[in-house]
Parts: C-alpha cells; sequence; structure tokens
C-alpha cells in the first residue's frame, strides 16, 4: 500500500515496504518514508506540526522526521478513505543510552524559539483544566457506578474503592498548580516549547533517533521532566532514583529550572495520571485481553500507592534539590508532609 501511495500522491519510487518501530516504512535512494495515520488530527493541526517540525530542523536538529509535502505541496494526504502523513528523514542516527536529559535540554532550547503562534497543539497554562475536565468526567463515572454495582466486576470492584483517593490527590495537584500560578513568577526558561504528549525512553525511537512530530504538544518544559520521571518510577519502583537523579543533573547542566519550573514539576508527579489513564484505557478497551492487563496494572498501583505517597514526599531528596527547595520555599501538601 505505502509503495502505491508514494508513487501516486508523491512521485516517489520507493523500494520494499518494512516496519519502522510501530509504522510501516519504504527507503529510496537513503531516504526513509514512514507512513503515519492522521484521522485523529484536524488540517491544521497538521499544517501547525509540520511548521515546527521545519522550524526545529532548521535550527540544527538532524532528527526530524519532517512532513514530506505531496505533489499538490500539502503535509498530508486522503487515500483510502482516511487521511495520512508521510514522514522522511535522510539521516538515521544509531540510537546510544546517556545523556537523556542533555539531550532533551536541548531539544526544549530549540523548541523554546520558535517564532510564530502555536495554537492547535498548545497546552501552556492548561493543566489546571485539563485536570479539572478529567477529574469530573470520572467523578461522573464512579457516581453512576456507585448505584448501579452488582459485584460481578473486579475492576469495577477496585475502581470503586480506590477513586475517592485519587481524586483527594487530583484535587491537592490542581490547587498546587492554582497556588503556584498566585505566588510565583515565571522566569524566561518558563516559556513554552516543543514537549511531547508522554515522553520516556523510547520517545526517540527503538534503534535509531527520530523525532516524531505525532508525538508533540507546545507545552510547559517540565510536562516532559515529570512524564519521563513517572515512567522510570514505575517501571522499578527499587532502581529509579539513581537515573531520574542523573537525568535531572544532565537537563540542568544546559537549562536550569527556576522555581516556578520545580513547582510545576512536583504538581504533574503529584497528579495521578497513571491512575486516570489506566481506569479510562480499561473502560474503553475492545479485547478481553487488554481488560486484564489493565486490571493487573490498576492492583499494582493500588498496591503501590503507600510507595507513591514516599516518592512524592521525598521528590526534592531524591533530585538532590533539598536545599534549592528550601531556599525557594517551594512548599509541600500537609498530607504529605508526615510520610
Amino acid at each position: 500500500m505505502l509503495r502505491r501511495l508514494l508513487k501516486e500522491k508523491y512521485n516517489i519510487q520507493a523500494e520494499e515496504e518494512f516496519r519502522f518501530d510501530h509504522y510501516n516504512a519504504c527507503k529510496s535512494q537513503n531516504e526513509v518514508y514512514i507512513l503515519v495515520p492522521a484521522n485523529h488530527l484536524k488540517e491544521e493541526a497538521l499544517t501547525e506540526l509540520d511548521q515546527i517540525a521545519e522550524h526545529l530542523r532548521m535550527s540544527g536538529d538532524k532528527n526530524i522526521a519532517g512532513f514530506k509535502k505531496t505533489t499538490e505541496g500539502k503535509p498530508y494526504t486522503e487515500w483510502e478513505e482516511a487521511r495520512y502523513a508521510v514522514l522522511s528523514n535522510q539521516r538515521l542516527q544509531p540510537r546510544k543510552e546517556g545523556h537523556f536529559g542533555r539531550k532533551l535540554a536541548k531539544f526544549h532550547f530549540r523548541g523554546r524559539t520558535v517564532n510564530f503562534a502555536v495554537e492547535q497543539t498548545s497546552r501552556i497554562g492548561q493543566w489546571k483544566t485539563l485536570w479539572e475536565t478529567r477529574l469530573d468526567q470520572m467523578e461522573k463515572v464512579w457516581n453512576d457506578m456507585v448505584f448501579q454495582f452488582d459485584g460481578e466486576s473486579e475492576f469495577d470492584r477496585l475502581f470503586l474503592e480506590s477513586f475517592p483517593y485519587y481524586m483527594g490527590m487530583a484535587e491537592n495537584a490542581i490547587q498546587y498548580i492554582v497556588d503556584t500560578e498566585f505566588d510565583d513568577e515565571p522566569m524566561m526558561t518558563d516559556t513554552g516549547t516543543v514537549c511531547h504528549e508522554r515522553f520516556s525512553n523510547r520517545t526517540w525511537g527503538e534503534q535509531y533517533y527520530v523525532k516524531n512530530p505525532f508525538d508533540w504538544v507546545f507545552d510547559h518544559a517540565t510536562r516532559d521532566l515529570a512524564e519521563w520521571t513517572r515512567e522510570k518510577y514505575f517501571k522499578n519502583i527499587k532502581t529509579y532514583q539513581p537515573d531520574v537523579r542523573k537525568f535531572v543533573e544532565e537537563y540542568e547542566s544546559i537549562s536550569p529550572l527556576s522555581s516556578f519550573s520545580w513547582r510545576l514539576y512536583y504538581a504533574r508527579m503529584m497528579f495521578p495520571l497513571h491512575y486516570f489513564e489506566c481506569v479510562e484505557s480499561y473502560y474503553g478497551a475492545q479485547t478481553e485481553q487488554e481488560r486484564n492487563i489493565l486490571k493487573e496494572k490498576l492492583e499494582k498501583y493500588l498496591h503501590q500507592s503507600p510507595e507513591y505517597e514516599q516518592f512524592i514526599s521525598r521528590f526534592f531528596e531524591i533530585v538532590n534539590h533539598q536545599e534549592v527547595s528550601k531556599q525557594w520555599y517551594i512548599p509541600m501538601p500537609e498530607w504529605l508532609e508526615s510520610k
């Protein structure tokens, strides 16, 4: 399919198809073409991501997978009743472990130089509203279920029992955002930059560095720091500390965090996004296998909730910034002070 699409829509004669991470791809004259489904995005959002990708590439990031334009000059195409984009990269750099914090800081530095208004993919200043909406939606589901629960579903029981606890944690995170915006002042480094929906060690590719615009949102840099930290924590709650400390040290060697940044970082770690995504994914799952995996994941989260409280309460100690947090009077919620 991809070779035919490239020929008809892009006038590119490609070689055999292969899998590139999670996508279908082709090669032609040392250039890799990656087919990405794009039905979930508006045309305006695709055009905006194309502009951001081009800006980052022109700023010196050689690992950007840019949008290949069709013969009509568009960054996407309609094909067999679906919308697609073709991403291309001429320089596939083998992925190496290490210095991830420095690499992310440099990526954010380039992202802050975007010199046009970003609207479609912007999440800047929206955490409070987005979290409140998510919490309200889940609370409604919980309230409806309280009166309908028949005792048959183990996941339903776990959700009904656990939601009040996580609702309280989410409300604390939302209030922390409100207090931060009221008490603290953002610095130049707190301006918006190119971030990722969920940044982790695998976001930039498995074997090669490929920075995919479909992973991006325009947001505060601590979004990526927090989600990388969350993923690292849950991957191994016994051995995460040295990796997190090193990641933060590397990042700050390029781009030191302000007091405002540290507070946003902390608020995002406090918000139980892992719980929300697990519950939402379960009730949207299509197969029994998916539901069983998500039930096991929820059981793990609930079992580890005391450890997560400890992690949040000792956060600044873990990242070796307890003196900075005292110097800047970064507060901790009362319910965590005794942990």
